[in-house]
């Protein structure tokens, strides 16, 4: 079955999930977690991403946040391409890091938005990586500790959420730390991350109360939300889907990467697609890379395409450039 597009629009609210491949470790310690915890606030503040909640487990991530002009997939790609060259470097490893397709749901803010801070604040309690509710108040590697003040991100939309609890914001952070451990009881919450109808209709419960009135309701897996939310998002994606197909130029903005660093160095366009080994070449090749793959967002594989040469190379490359950064 072909996999569906993502939803996204400038504004949009996402929860994405991140895994590693075949459930294996994303971090090893807490260098690595340092290093993604660094990106993530630096791509958010670079593409102008809000990020409301945030938890980062040993073999997975979990992120609540609201695209920018960038785009979600410009994002991601930034944030998972760069630790992954950094995390291969640093423990000698090769291939990928993340399962290729990160799982996005585009939720309905006004039903919802609380729920996810709380599921997603929730996870190292569930992942167990902490044993008791009382100590995700120190787990430093989420968003939780920064709501309650006790740590700071600036690249956080803190204010934001504590705004729903209180006027002040000791009141505003008690009554978020009572809302979180009011929700241990509640368990895993499936209908927050499951698929089609559950998720539509936000729980199995609600979907037997419909069949029974033999009612139905627009739903969609890539969405959390009710049917005029899903159907207002199915809208919006046709129309967005009208815009990417219609007539324009492709790769015009990494074409003036291209040109710009060319101009810088003093090369030429066409060595870089030659092949050639002169040393200047090899300069630009490097700083275009790094530019396409982490301002730009494009892929490893597309990065390649546009100069000319192999998906390995560009990696290795990036991976020479990380390590020396890192020494």
């Amino acid at each position: 079955m072909p996999r569906q597009a993502r939803l996204d629009t400038p504004g949009t609210l996402h929860h994405v999930i991140v895994r590693g491949i075949e459930k294996r470790r994303i971090v090893d310690d807490r260098r690595d977690r340092e290093d993604f915890v660094a990106r993530l606030g630096t791509v958010a503040a670079d593409t102008a991403t809000v990020i409301y909640a945030w938890a980062l487990m040993k073999n997975h991530a979990h992120l609540l946040l609201r695209s920018s002009e960038f785009g979600l997939s410009g994002f991601m790609r930034r944030l998972l391409t760069g630790y992954a060259i950094t995390y291969n470097n640093r423990h000698r490893r090769h291939g990928h890091l993340f399962q290729n397709r990160y799982k996005s749901i585009v939720c309905e803010e006004e039903a919802y938005f609380l729920e996810l801070v709380r599921y997603i604040h929730l996870n190292p309690l569930r992942a167990r990586q902490v044993k008791a509710p009382a100590d995700l108040d120190n787990y430093q590697w989420s968003g939780h500790v920064v709501l309650l003040g006790r740590h700071a991100n600036d690249w956080q939309d803190r204010d934001y959420v504590l705004s729903m609890f209180g006027k002040t914001k000791k009141a505003a952070q008690a009554a978020y730390q009572k809302f979180v451990l009011d929700g241990v009881r509640q368990g895993r919450r499936p209908e927050l991350v499951g698929g089609g109808l559950i998720r539509s209709m936000g729980g199995w419960s609600e979907v037997k109360a419909l069949r029974r009135m033999g009612g139905t309701e627009p739903a969609d897996e890539r969405i959390l939300g009710g049917g005029a939310f899903v159907e207002r998002m199915m809208k919006e994606a046709e129309t967005n889907l009208r815009k990417q197909l219609a007539p324009r130029q492709p790769g015009q903005r990494p074409a003036q990467v291209i040109k710009s660093i060319c101009a810088e160095v003093g090369v030429k366009a066409q060595e870089l697609r030659a092949g050639s080994r002169r040393h200047l070449v090899a300069v630009a090749r490097l700083r275009i890379a790094q530019r396409l793959v982490e301002e730009l967002g494009l892929s490893l594989a597309e990065t390649a395409r546009q100069l000319g040469v192999s998906t390995s190379a560009i990696s290795k490359a990036l991976s020479r450039a990380a390590g020396k950064k890192v020494k």
